[in-house]
């Protein structure tokens, strides 16, 4: 019996969002538009140059895995999410926060260490930068995965971040087996272009082990597949995967299960934040699934979202947004 619609593992991060001036990334030498790796004194020095400044901040508890347990989880599916914290007054916010969100939680007992934070700087444009200090969340193993749980789930979701690092992509690897052992259908999000780029041999391991369904951007899917081709790309997901979905930003998305491929436009929206878009996107697409409805609507609920996520401050919708959208779906 199925007592979870989605199990999600990946980075248990707490998220500080601010927004920032194309100045303050290059005074800082901040790569725009991309997530990068850093320590934690250089996430503490951004952190102080930002404070100086008086940017608008809010903590929330993230990673991709996690925001997207909680969208699936807003929509009504019920969501657990396994990743590794600290016992820190960061961590202690990371769980009453995703708990709030009615997102089941576990991690080993915490350990000495940090709780892994990623800095959001979110530019006039709507494009978010991402500097990640992965702290307790790069020592996640197997202690952080409730076996009992997943093995009651109908779905499992891993993000591609996990995929950076040899020890964590065998974790994955053995975590899909048993999945697809006990019949739970797996889905992995790409997460960034770099993931394929610089990581695609560990991609490759996981990807081999029998993924049900792949969410990219229209940059990792290129990535993925090594080339400047979009038709290119697409055969390459469509070789890797039972389904597949494609996102473009205000292009829409493109919608693939083996046998049918569907186009879903976009939505327009007035874009203040593009930070938690896919998440979004992926979460609302799943519940579709679970909730039975077919694979035009779920592109189509995924898109209003996540339409709706890039329209305001924040990778999270208010409950009466989850409402509304619903409402206007009929559903």
């Amino acid at each position: 019996m199925t007592k979870y619609n989605v199990y999600a593992i990946g980075a248990a991060l707490l998220d500080i969002e601010v927004a920032v001036s194309e100045v303050f990334l290059n005074d800082n030498v901040v790569e725009k538009g991309v997530m990068t790796l850093v320590d934690e004194a250089r996430q503490a020095q951004l952190i102080t140059a930002l404070n100086k400044k008086n940017n608008l901040q809010r903590k929330k508890s993230g990673g991709s895995a996690c925001n997207t347990a909680v969208a699936a989880a807003s929509f009504g599916a019920s969501t657990f999410f396994s990743g590794k914290i600290a016992d820190d007054d960061d961590g202690k916010h990371f769980v009453n926060d995703l708990v709030e969100a009615g997102v089941a939680f576990h991690s080993a007992i915490p350990e000495n260490g940090i709780t892994g934070k990623c800095l959001v700087m979110v530019t006039d444009d709507a494009e978010r930068t991402l500097n990640t200090f992965l702290g307790a969340s790069e020592l996640l193993s197997g202690k952080e995965i409730d076996l009992e749980a997943l093995l009651e789930s109908e779905w499992l979701y891993i993000e591609g971040y996990l995929l950076t690092d040899h020890a964590r992509t065998g974790l994955v690897s053995d975590v899909v087996g048993k999945a697809k052992s006990a019949g739970v259908k797996v889905a992995l999000s790409l997460s960034d272009p770099f993931v394929a780029q610089i990581f695609g041999d560990n991609l490759r391991i996981v990807i081999d082990d029998g993924i049900d369904l792949i969410f990219c951007n229209k940059d990792e899917s290129l990535a993925f597949a090594n080339t400047e081709s979009i038709d290119q790309a697409f055969e390459a997901l469509a070789n890797s995967a039972k389904m597949f979905a494609i996102t473009d930003g205000k292009a829409g998305a493109v919608v693939f299960n083996g046998s049918t491929t569907i186009r879903v436009p976009g939505v327009p929206t007035n874009a203040v934040d593009t930070n938690g878009a896919g998440d979004m996107f992926a979460g609302a697409f799943l519940y579709a699934l679970i909730a039975g409805y077919d694979l035009k609507l779920a592109g189509e609920l995924a898109n209003e979202s996540a339409s709706r996520v890039v329209g305001k401050f924040g990778p999270r919708l208010d409950t009466e947004d989850f409402v509304s959208i619903k409402e206007k779906f009929g559903i």
